[in-house]
């Protein structure tokens, strides 16, 4: 019983933190990206704006998964 809670602590002390890491920059990248064509093209600007906030949502919805 006592190998299994110290697995559990090893799993949830890894994890939370590399799904936390994984997610802020995989956003980071997102919007860097998003930026970076808006800059380009900025008529193109809304379009951008709402796929880059779709990515968001579902980058942030997979880490409160991993969590």
């Amino acid at each position: 019983m006592e190998a299994v809670l110290v697995a559990l602590i090893l799993a949830i002390g890894f994890g939370v933190p590399i799904a936390a890491i994984g997610g802020a920059l995989a956003q980071g990248k997102a919007a860097g990206s998003a930026l970076e064509g808006i800059a380009r093209q900025p008529e193109a600007a809304s379009k951008i704006q709402t796929a880059m906030i779709i990515a968001l949502a579902l980058i942030e919805s997979l880490v409160i998964y991993a969590l």
